[in-house]
């Protein structure tokens, strides 16, 4: 209970009166003060007794299902028992895991009507989420005080990996997942006619549309490419990091569920491997819807691990899981220095064999300090301290692509474009 304007003039009042009672020296004001405080008692009394017979409580009306790092729109509900109008402060609560404006709202909730309050609420884990407890305050009618109450509010939502927003890349977007490429060979069929170029051979010219046309013409074929993807997702200790909008791990998760929905309608096979210090959790590679949702509930079920990363332990678990010729997607830290070891081990053991393709997380917060002003003492410092940063970024990589295997570190807003776009080139060029 918190005194309002009326009921702190009663007090001041009943104060007031006991101070030039006890000046007086008169036997009956000097009890006159019992009065006010009488007063004030009984209206709190009265207060107390409304409130609880006002039964006030919230509803929780939202989407049962959120996606990671994706807003969503929520709303309190509030209501009472009471045949009159009633006012209210509340403090929106939410789960750890989600994101909301806290501010403290005052209300005026009317007889057998809710009161809305709408949030924007941002999932940033994945899992299931219970809303907490909300603390709200009651005005007494007689505006004598706030009478604090803490209202339950049952509701819970499941936060899921993020989709594929391209409808191009969704699955059943391409006719049968079937990715054509041209090629020159028998066997295959044929996906067009064009003008001879000198070195075609000769089973691949048209021999009576060169008759009709009076000039040489060349037949391009189709042949199906169907390929082997590992997505292998970091969830150690430096996963749990804050990168933008959501940790490491939400990105990463983000980044695997869309790539796999969009290589799955290729017609290509994924898998998904969750690591930390030793492999957690395996799916081997598969294709067609039903691979997507099996991934999908894989990921939601992702937390960081608080172990260091070991890709090279990834690695070796990798080269059992696949048996042939596969393109490997690390998701992990290139800029922790402890790791880069065991990076350029794992990658030594991916290749040939296979074709690991390494992506990290940039520090949008490093490269804005690299160049910023000085404006203090302290700031050339972290100068120097993001530029050390930035450059052991840019040596990893490097070290890396001298291996032979592909590698990026972009910022967190930019990881998915280049990693769709290395994948499309992967298959247009036929390095795996």
């Amino acid at each position: 209970m918190h005194l309002r304007l009326n009921g702190f003039v009663f007090a001041v009042l009943t104060a007031l009166v006991a101070i030039l009672g006890a000046w007086s020296g008169d036997p009956n004001l000097e009890r006159l003060w019992l009065l006010p405080l009488a007063l004030l008692l009984l209206g709190l009394a009265y207060e107390g007794w409304t409130v609880t017979r006002a039964r006030p409580n919230v509803t929780v009306d939202g989407p049962a299902q959120g996606v990671l790092g994706r807003p969503m729109s929520v709303q309190l509900l509030f209501r009472h028992e009471l045949t009159r109008d009633v006012a209210m402060e509340v403090a929106p609560a939410a789960p750890e895991a989600v994101e909301i404006n806290a501010d403290i709202r005052t209300i005026s909730v009317k007889p057998g009507e809710p009161a809305t309050v709408d949030l924007r609420a941002t999932p940033r884990k994945l899992g299931q989420h219970s809303w907490p407890q909300m603390q709200a305050r009651i005005a007494g009618p007689l505006g004598l005080a706030w009478w604090s109450r803490r209202l339950d509010a049952e509701y819970s939502f499941k936060t899921v990996p993020e989709l594929l927003r391209d409808p191009a890349g969704r699955i059943g977007a391409l006719s049968g997942g079937v990715r054509a490429h041209s090629s020159h060979g028998a066997g295959a069929e044929i996906l067009q006619l064009r003008d001879y170029r000198t070195g075609d051979p000769q089973n691949a010219i048209d021999w009576k549309a060169t008759a009709r046309r009076g000039q040489l013409v060349s037949r391009d074929f189709t042949e199906d490419q169907h390929l082997d993807i590992v997505i292998a997702i970091d969830a150690g200790r430096t996963s749990a990091l804050r990168a933008g909008e959501l940790d490491r791990l939400g990105h990463y998760i983000n980044l695997a569920a869309r790539f796999a929905e969009h290589a799955v309608a290729q017609d290509d096979r994924v898998g998904v491997m969750l690591f930390a210090d030793q492999p957690l959790a395996t799916l081997a590679p598969g294709r067609g819807i039903g691979t997507v949702f099996r991934i999908r509930q894989m990921l939601t079920a992702a937390t960081p691990k608080l172990a260091e990363s070991n890709p090279l332990n990834a690695a070796l678990r990798i080269r059992t899981l696949v048996r042939h010729r596969s393109l490997v997607v690390m998701l992990t830290d290139v800029d922790d220095a402890a790791v880069a070891g065991q990076l350029a081990s794992a990658a030594r053991l991916l290749l040939p064999k296979h074709l690991p393709l390494i992506a990290g997380l940039s520090s949008p917060e490093a490269e804005a300090l690299r160049v910023a002003n000085a404006h203090s003492w302290l700031d050339p410092y972290e100068s120097l301290a993001a530029q050390e940063y930035c450059a052991r970024l840019e040596r990893n990589v490097r070290a890396l692509r001298a291996l032979g295997a592909p590698a990026l570190v972009t910022r967190p807003e930019r990881m998915e474009r280049a990693v769709f776009d290395a994948y499309a080139d992967f298959r247009n060029r036929r390095r795996i």
